[in-house]
């Protein structure tokens, strides 16, 4: 999958989100995937599987990255989190230094 500016992220079952690669930098540990020398794989391709995150917990880390990039430049609106994704949503954030 290699298309310019967009990256796949695949949850643990499979699930496949392909988002703006800018809105996947808002992760540090993305962000050190795709820039690192090295050549890590994730840069080649253009994709990251997580083998941890479920799907339901990649689809609302996605939108907090766009929610993030919209925040930073001036638009300050609300990210609701439902109460019982927290904890997962904590240790996922935990790994991906969001």
């Amino acid at each position: 999958m290699k298309k310019e500016g967009m990256v796949k992220l695949i949850s643990a079952e499979g699930f496949e989100f392909v988002i703006d690669k800018k809105a996947a930098m808002v992760s540090q540990t993305i962000r050190n995937m795709f820039t690192s020398p090295g050549g890590f794989s994730e840069a080649e391709h253009g994709e990251v599987t997580f083998p941890e995150i479920s799907t339901i917990i990649l689809e609302k880390i996605c939108q907090y990255f766009y929610w993030s990039l919209q925040y930073a430049s001036g638009r300050e609106t609300e990210f609701h989190i439902e109460p019982e994704l927290t904890l997962e949503l904590m240790m996922a954030a935990n790994f991906l230094h969001t």
